[in-house]
């Protein structure tokens, strides 16, 4: 990503930081699911609180 620290104007900034994601290489496809990280909660018995 361009540093656009320096540019004041906010659509000038936006302009920039679009023509450098174009350019940018595309990133490579996942090798895993993207929810497969995260932390699974269990299902509790009727009646009591979840969280």
């Amino acid at each position: 990503m361009a540093n656009t620290k320096s540019i004041t104007d906010k659509v000038e900034r936006k302009k920039v930081k679009r023509t450098a994601r174009k350019k940018a290489a595309p990133k490579a496809p996942r090798t895993y699911a993207r929810g497969s990280a995260k932390r699974k909660v269990k299902k509790m018995v009727r009646g009591q609180s979840k969280r």
